[in-house]
């Protein structure tokens, strides 16, 4: 009798564990995704700023710069390759709203818990899979601009996909124990809306 108790408690200490294990590694996930998108946001203001140099120095001066033109679009890139994650974590992509948005925690949790690994996660997948010999053979000859003055650095912004696919999808197992959390009673939605709302 005294070692079934105590069998329970080392059960219920390892389930202890395992819960706590989970909601550190999810919240280690969104507090890296949330870290990098606020980063990354600076690229906006940085695109219009150069760009507006570009206009100055082009119509104004009559000097134009390939290598500040093509910044703007590696900017572009990692600006919302590298921001996807963070619009996740933050509710900010596009969803059918007619059945999401006033769904109840459960259900919501429910909706993700599905959505995440039989959607997202493949997806990030099969993007993952066919990137790879795309960036692998730009990083072999080291991919740069076709022109001399541009950026010479065109194997690092493919790279910027694969960066992409694993943010997203640890984005999406972060989403999948959030969710399980809540339907588990764990804890409510709010903890993680908080969050997404600082």
């Amino acid at each position: 009798m005294q070692r079934r108790g105590s069998d329970r408690a080392v059960g219920g200490a390892t389930q202890e564990a395992t819960l706590n294990y989970l909601i550190s590694f999810a919240r280690g996930i969104d507090h890296f995704n949330d870290k990098v998108g606020c980063t990354v946001a600076w690229f906006a203001l940085a695109m219009v700023i150069v760009q507006f140099m570009v206009v100055v120095l082009r119509y104004v001066f009559g000097v134009g710069s390939i290598f500040m033109q093509e910044s703007i679009v590696y900017m572009h890139g990692i600006l919302f390759m590298l921001g996807a994650a963070y619009t996740l974590l933050h509710e900010g992509h596009v969803r059918i709203d007619i059945f999401y948005r006033e769904a109840s925690e459960q259900r919501k949790a429910l909706v993700n818990l599905i959505g995440a690994p039989i959607l997202l996660i493949p997806i990030c997948v099969v993007i993952f899979r066919y990137s790879w010999p795309y960036v692998a053979s730009s990083w072999r000859v080291f991919e740069g601009s076709k022109e001399t003055s541009g950026i010479q650095g065109v194997f690092l912004l493919k790279s910027i996909v694969l960066v992409f696919a694993v943010m997203l999808a640890l984005q999406g197992l972060s989403l999948v124990i959030h969710s399980l959390l809540v339907l588990a009673g764990c804890k409510t939605g709010r903890e993680r809306q908080e969050f997404a709302e600082r």
